[in-house]
């Protein structure tokens, strides 16, 4: 019989004083740092209550960050009373989320609020976009918007059948952008019915309204708007020129798309690069403005014309083996577009074409999102979905502020998502101990992340 190779145990049914979140300690931090705790809904709190309603919300949001994705999971929170203090009771999370749902037209201007608030109060700390690809001086703001799927497995309160032919909502999500030595962090997440277009011009706009009110104030003039095509129409495009911001959408790949390519000089295709700046294999771009036709070339501005100052860029790669051409690819190449407004030296069209593709690091986001709670839509009503995806977006941005205050810029640990920072940084168990009037938490010996939890702490409580 094959030896067992672990060693040999049994359940003790004796329990002892464990903390099983301990890095949590770091997403406390900064909720000080930020001051979300103090600018979150006071003005709600009932009388002679026992829980204030933002602390309820931030227990929420820090079960959430710890992998929760239910209102039951705050029973994980509530076993640390020495980490997170007084939590409140299920019937208790119940009757305010019940109670702010009720409120929503108040309640959720309110909670955005107050994460604008605790945003700009982290980014005074530590500002997260220094080092933005294709960024020469970190000055620009990239601000990426696309909608997405939340499947539902029962039937709940405007869940509809999607444009995917799938059962559910969507979401249309605005991230901010780190680059490449960051993550990002959410800025909007607008719940909508399933069967909300991904092309609808009105949802952009708001959604991009909403984003800019939560961006500090000295940030707002210097944002980069991108998405795919799905916010390629010209009431968007002027909706984001009249604020005097930069854009870059993808453009559908259409027929008129098509005969520019044919009328182009050979001559007029550039080599593409990747974001390391390095030649692309097999790709490259041109600008196909000049060619367009009169329309498109927007010559006469106007309300049914697309902004003047756009340009339109084009990039053909040989697909990969397997992939299957589209009715818009020619001569064997695959054919995206996008259209942008950026001038200036420095943005050849090379950086320009690497700067756009870069808007798939928004799937990541997505993808973050969805392992923080969005994956899942608890609770009964659609209003209280809306109070529940703020909970989300402030777990998420609990997560980045702290990869963003508490490691430099050159540590992977930025760059890490959700389930790799919970596995080696916040679920770390610990004891904690009394002594010489202090109360000392202590981390188990030999976990391979302990310099990371210990310069993160000191990071956050010397800054």
């Amino acid at each position: 019989m094959k030896p067992n190779p672990y060693p040999a145990l049994v359940l003790d049914p004796r329990r002892e004083s464990l903390i099983s979140s301990s890095g949590a300690l770091l997403l406390r931090e900064t909720v000080r740092a930020s001051g979300v705790d103090r600018a979150l809904l006071t003005p709600w709190r009932p009388p002679r209550s026992r829980h204030d309603p933002g602390k309820v919300l931030i227990d929420l949001a820090m079960a959430v960050a710890l992998g929760g994705d239910c209102a039951a999971d705050l029973a994980v929170v509530r076993a640390q009373p020495e980490l997170f203090g007084s939590v409140a009771s299920d019937p208790t999370v119940s009757r305010l989320v019940t109670g702010l749902a009720a409120e929503i037209e108040t309640v959720l201007p309110a909670i955005r609020a107050a994460r604008a608030s605790a945003r700009a109060a982290a980014w005074d700390r530590r500002r997260p976009l220094a080092g933005t690809a294709g960024n020469r001086d970190g000055g620009q703001v990239i601000v990426d918007l696309d909608s997405t799927l939340v499947t539902a497995h029962s039937d709940k309160e405007l869940a509809e059948p999607t444009y995917k032919r799938a059962f559910g909502f969507s979401p249309m999500c605005v991230f901010v952008d780190h680059g490449e030595h960051g993550t990002g962090e959410p800025l909007v997440l607008d719940l909508r019915p399933g069967k909300a277009s991904p092309f609808d011009k009105e949802d952009h706009i708001t959604a991009l309204d909403h984003a800019l009110d939560q961006l500090p104030a000295s940030e707002r003039g210097q944002v980069l708007v991108r998405t795919d095509s799905g916010g390629c129409s010209k009431a968007f495009l002027h909706h984001i020129t009249d604020l005097g911001l930069e854009y870059s959408i993808g453009f559908p790949a259409h027929e008129t798309v098509k005969a520019a390519i044919e009328a182009i000089p050979v001559q007029a295709w550039r080599s593409a690069v990747d974001g390391d700046g390095e030649p692309r294999d097999g790709a490259q771009v041109a600008e196909l403005t000049a060619w367009m036709p009169e329309p498109t070339r927007a010559t006469r501005p106007g309300p049914k014309d697309w902004p003047a100052g756009m340009r339109v860029i084009v990039r053909r790669e040989r697909p990969h083996p397997g992939a299957q051409l589209r009715l818009t690819d020619a001569d064997g190449w695959r054919i995206t577009c996008f259209a942008t407004n950026t001038r200036g030296p420095g943005w050849t069209l090379p950086v320009l074409e690497v700067r756009h593709r870069q808007r798939a690091r928004a799937e990541d986001r997505i993808r973050g999102l969805k392992d923080t709670g969005m994956r899942n839509l608890p609770f009964h009503g659609f209003a209280r979905y809306q109070i529940w995806l703020e909970i989300v977006s402030l777990a998420a941005e609990l997560l980045a502020w702290t990869q963003t205050l508490a490691w430099g810029e050159r540590e992977p640990v930025r760059r890490w998502e959700p389930k790799r920072l919970r596995l080696r940084i916040l679920t770390v168990a610990g004891r904690i101990i009394n002594t010489g009037r202090r109360r000392l938490l202590r981390l188990p010996r030999g976990w391979p992340y302990n310099h990371l939890i210990d310069a993160a702490w000191t990071t956050l409580r010397t800054a």
